[in-house]
């Protein structure tokens, strides 16, 4: 029984930073975390994610902004975002990928006023 859950969002300026967090605790090994986003009248698209070896990977939209990084012991996974744009509005959800299955967190809201 996987849930993850989330935290860290809000309403921040643009130019402002937020950091979010996800964590799934319990007895099982997680294979890979990500990040994922969804604004109104859009697709859910990718962010970043990061292996449990700390391979990460990023959206091109986010690239040298935000940065995913993990910490195994506890199975959390943080992600800082910096240089937060009105386009970064969206709803934040975390994915864990564990026990051959993929898990989705409730979401947190994440609003970049201009």
């Amino acid at each position: 029984q996987v849930q993850p859950v989330e935290s860290g969002g809000g309403l921040v300026q643009a130019g402002g930073s937020l950091r979010l967090s996800c964590t799934a605790s319990g007895s099982f090994t997680i294979n890979a975390m990500g990040w994922y986003r969804q604004a109104p009248g859009k697709q859910r698209e990718l962010v970043a994610t990061i292996t449990k070896a700390g391979t990460t990977d990023y959206a091109d939209s986010v690239k040298g902004r935000f940065t995913i990084s993990r910490d195994n012991l506890r199975n959390t996974m943080y992600l800082q975002m910096n240089s937060l744009k009105p386009d970064d509005t969206a709803v934040y959800y975390c994915k864990v990928s564990a026990m051959m299955r993929d898990y989705w967190g409730q979401g947190t809201q994440v609003t970049v006023s201009s």
